[in-house]
């Protein structure tokens, strides 16, 4: 078997059969999915459609058609509605197998009309690289036995994926010294007008105080993250998959805490994805109820 063969059985289980544990739990990560998927529509809809005035980051299709057509109309709201009713025609498996292809285009289309303003969050695309999954999946890789292997073996091969390229990225943008602890103090600081800036006020936390006592001590806690960020991809194996969620929950909350960015989603997805739940499932469950086994 190649290399490449071991990592696809790690990630797919194909030889794996098929339990009442594992159909229940996917189901409730679509579910998640549909949630998060329909929230962030609207949310983007209405933003856009009173806010959004002139492009200042074009990003994906917003690189080929000129998105501020869309300001000032109605339009964000109707795509909102689009992707809540397909996404949930997709859910509950009615229709047409392609909407869930559907769901991904809409919500891109809301995504580039929304941050074509600049700050782009992170939690939205991992909800977006999982649209995707159920959208090749649904279409390649239908049923029970296929598609939840699928979905959730392609969503925790990009996570591993983005991750370690993460951590390439800032060596090649900054160098061996991004973990520099001067580096978290800037940070801090930008965050720190930003908070003030919308709230009016700011007060340090206690790591926030510790980090920007001693460069050695921001210099460590940038290191934990940058060299978690490198072990990603062992996410792959799914015997190491628990520690490196793990590890990788606990730089979120280290970033959450020094940074004030929060991944709400993102951690939650981690959880989801991280952990054998199907396996806790399984040993309270002996069958799926038939409707999911009619909608996997």
């Amino acid at each position: 078997m190649r290399w490449y063969e071991k990592i696809a059985h790690q990630l797919f289980e194909p030889k794996r059969d098929v339990s009442p544990g594992e159909l229940i739990f996917f189901k409730f990560f679509e579910l998640f999915i549909l949630f998060y998927t329909i929230q962030y529509s609207w949310k983007w809809g209405l933003y856009a459609t009173y806010h959004n005035s002139e492009v200042v980051l074009p990003l994906g299709l917003a690189n080929y058609i000129d998105v501020s057509l869309f300001f000032d109309t109605n339009i964000p709201i109707i795509i909102a509605v689009l992707v809540s009713i397909f996404a949930i025609f997709s859910y509950f498996r009615i229709g047409s197998k392609w909407f869930y292809t559907v769901v991904l285009i809409l919500l891109h289309l809301q995504y580039v009309i929304r941050f074509s303003q600049g700050e782009i969050p992170h939690s939205q695309n991992m909800i977006g690289l999982s649209v995707f999954c159920l959208a090749v999946g649904s279409v390649f890789f239908p049923g029970k036995e296929k598609m939840p292997r699928f979905v959730l073996g392609a969503v925790i091969f990009f996570v591993g994926l983005g991750y370690t390229s993460a951590f390439f990225s800032k060596l090649v943008a900054s160098g061996i010294h991004w973990f520099d602890g001067r580096h978290l103090w800037l940070w801090i600081g930008e965050k720190s007008v930003d908070i003030i800036s919308r709230e009016g006020s700011f007060q340090l936390n206690f790591l926030q105080q510790l980090a920007l006592s001693s460069t050695t001590v921001a210099s460590v806690i940038l290191l934990f993250g940058w060299l978690t960020e490198l072990i990603g991809f062992t996410m792959w194996w799914k015997k190491l998959r628990p520690y490196t969620t793990s590890l990788l929950i606990l730089m979120h909350i280290g970033i959450t805490l020094t940074m004030s960015i929060r991944f709400d989603a993102f951690v939650f997805q981690l959880i989801l994805i991280g952990y054998p739940w199907y396996i806790l499932i399984d040993r309270i469950v002996t069958s799926a109820p038939q409707w999911i086994s009619k909608t996997v």
